[in-house]
């Protein structure tokens, strides 16, 4: 742990306390161990969970450097990246994490107790669903996710549940630039405009990695997102 400590502290001016360190530590033994019956994520061991899931879940940080978001949703969290990971740092921030597959929305669930966090909610849903309702609709300052779907799709399943003037901000592979480029339009008829794409580079990692930041400009149309499945089928 003492090298995600001080990768933490030097890359992304995150310090860790010790009792922040504990929960992690606690959050990667039930990982690996949940991991042998489910397939929760295919990154297992100690080494690159440390890098590529908390380590890269606190990339996010070089978005709103000193000023955290105080309402932010993690969609398609998975084993409960970045949210969780972000829980922990910032204990004061509201986390909705929303995950539509079961067993993962059950993990992050029991990950939550177990670490005795507070004022964290799993939702079990699709993200399309979320978006058409009222208390969660453009109510998060931030909505983040960590490679979900390409960027014209994610930005359907993100923007609607940013306020206006927050941010969605979307963890991305060497693609980033290029998915910003041809989502454009779609982030322009659900409010969004791509404000910035954030280089990332994580020791160890070779693959470029980019934090996209969209703001939220304008109310998105009601009728998005569309129902469940069609973002996907015919993206914007």
């Amino acid at each position: 742990m003492d090298a995600l400590i001080q990768d933490a502290k030097t890359l992304f001016n995150v310090h860790l306390t010790a009792r922040q360190v504990v929960s992690l530590v606690n959050y990667e033994k039930e990982l690996i161990e949940w991991n042998q019956k489910f397939n929760l994520t295919a990154i297992r061991d100690a080494e690159s969970i440390r890098t590529k899931h908390f380590l890269d879940s606190y990339s996010c940080v070089l978005a709103w450097k000193a000023n955290p978001p105080t309402r932010l949703v993690d969609v398609g969290t998975g084993a409960g990246f970045p949210g969780i990971p972000l829980k922990i740092v910032y204990p004061n921030m509201h986390v909705t994490l929303v995950e539509s597959v079961g067993k993962k929305a059950m993990f992050c669930q029991h990950v939550i107790q177990t670490l005795g966090l507070e004022d964290i909610e799993v939702i079990h849903s699709r993200a399309e669903d979320i978006g058409q309702k009222p208390e969660h609709r453009e109510s998060y300052d931030w909505a983040v996710a960590r490679a979900v779907a390409n960027l014209n799709i994610l930005s359907e399943y993100l923007l609607p549940l940013v306020k206006l003037g927050g941010t969605m901000l979307a963890q991305k592979g060497e693609s980033g630039p290029a998915e910003a480029q041809s989502a454009e339009k779609a982030m322009k008829i659900l409010g969004g405009k791509l404000k910035q794409l954030h280089p990332v580079h994580l020791p160890g990692v070779a693959d470029d990695r980019y934090l996209v930041l969209v703001e939220k400009v304008a109310a998105t149309p009601p009728k998005y997102p569309r129902k469940a499945g069609t973002p996907m089928k015919t993206p914007l």
